[in-house]
């Protein structure tokens, strides 16, 4: 395998949005669940999403993880490794962008590294190094809500450089608007002086394209998936890429029962909680009867079984963001997120013993919870659901499986049903 782009993702449902970004850009691209096996074979691909759950972890645990990933990439022929953050830049000030994001600079050989989680399609853009969402600045949004990364600076600039070890300085509008030449001798110049990464701005797809050329022919970036499009179709412009990428099949149906899960808190996966009470059985499961030791997993297996022979069901855990916080305050924040995360997972195991073969996950701690407890390891790209949110076929399952792993923040108020409706 001699791959044109290699990328290591810090969360799973963030690595899936990646990988649906690269496939409709051009790429044959697979997604695998943390590094895979050396003697594991897979699929001649383009690019390879190496994706873990790196995000909210002990710092030194990321950076070691992404190493790894990095040194498996290059192994197998990757020139260019993007890391790939979320388009929120959710990270506290010990990291874990900023520690990943130095360590593997260094592994790359290169002085310095752009850095932008813009991605005008989701409406995230970066302007003077100030991430927006929509009209308004991050910390006044309600993404900068996140449960375990809360964002209450805008200034990406100011935010790397309280987790990187070296200075961070900034490639602004009116550079990008110049073109990827004036990029490329901006991020020089930053370099000579000391600066270890460089905040880019991106307000528009052709931004991210302008970027992308910049940095193909080095060898590391950062980013969202936004500039994985720049940097795809910088190489779809080499030649690089397969004409029918976009159109990777999700192959037979597979028969079996389906069943959604709901783990995020944030507003859109509340909305579309509710949406889904019209069209299927809902069950909202009281975290805080969870966190008291109540057997809740237990009882969603029931109420599934009861009702999966006649359509899907929901289980959710979602919760106001008020109500999340007086748990973390009561619990403590990670073993609140923990303890939610595994029993959805839990949760998910017991379905799919119940013969559910299609399965949709909202949250990306949840997800990264569920694709771990039902082991797998790699997936195929198929039709893409909302903006972000692939159709995933299981690979090297003896009854594969379709899912979606979907970031709380994705999708519209229908995705539930939307995305059922996609995986026949």
């Amino acid at each position: 395998m001699s791959l044109a782009l290699g990328c290591v993702a810090d969360d799973y449902t963030g690595a899936s949005d990646l990988a649906n970004t690269l496939t409709k850009a051009g790429l044959r691209t697979i997604q695998t669940i943390g590094i895979p096996a050396d003697d594991r074979a897979l699929p001649e691909a383009d690019a390879v999403v190496v994706a873990l759950k790196s995000r909210s972890i002990p710092s030194d645990q990321a950076v070691a993880r992404s190493r790894e990933a990095e040194a498996w990439l290059r192994a197998r022929g990757a020139a260019h490794v993007m890391f790939k953050v979320c388009s929120t830049f959710d990270s506290t000030d010990a990291g874990n962008i900023g520690p990943v994001m130095d360590a593997l600079r260094t592994e790359a050989g290169e002085a310095i590294a752009l850095v932008t989680p813009a991605f005008p399609e989701t409406g995230r853009s970066v302007y003077q190094g100030n991430l927006f969402v929509g009209s308004v600045p991050l910390n006044e949004s309600p993404l900068k809500d996140h449960p375990l990364n809360p964002m209450r600076d805008a200034n990406l600039v100011r935010v790397l450089a309280r987790q990187s070890a070296s200075p961070v300085g900034l490639i602004d509008t009116a550079t990008v608007a110049k073109g990827a030449e004036a990029v490329a001798a901006r991020l020089d110049v930053l370099a000579a002086e000391g600066k270890g990464a460089a905040i880019a701005d991106a307000i528009f797809d052709s931004d991210l394209e302008v970027l992308g050329r910049a940095i193909i022919g080095r060898k590391f970036s950062v980013g969202a998936s936004g500039l994985g499009l720049g940097l795809a179709r910088a190489l779809a412009a080499d030649g690089r890429g397969t004409k029918d990428a976009a159109g990777a099949a999700v192959g037979e149906p597979v028969g079996g029962t389906s069943a959604c899960l709901a783990g995020s808190c944030s507003q859109a996966t509340l909305q579309q909680v509710a949406a889904a009470e019209a069209i299927m059985p809902v069950l909202r499961l009281d975290p805080a009867r969870l966190l008291a030791g109540a057997n809740v997993v237990a009882e969603a297996l029931a109420f599934a079984e009861e009702r999966l022979a006649a359509g899907p069901v929901l289980i959710a855990t979602s919760a106001s963001p008020e109500a999340v916080r007086a748990l973390q305050a009561q619990h403590g924040v990670d073993a609140a997120g923990h303890a939610i995360e595994a029993a959805l997972a839990a949760i998910a195991e017991g379905l799919v013993a119940r013969g559910v073969r299609r399965l949709v996950v909202a949250g990306g701690e949840t997800s990264g919870a569920v694709v771990d407890r039902l082991g797998l390891t790699a997936f195929l790209l198929g039709p893409e659901i909302a903006a972000g949110v692939p159709v995933l076929r299981t690979a090297g399952r003896p009854e594969p499986m379709l899912l979606a792993l979907k970031s709380g923040n994705f999708g519209g108020a229908d995705f539930f049903g939307r995305a059922l409706d996609m995986m026949r």
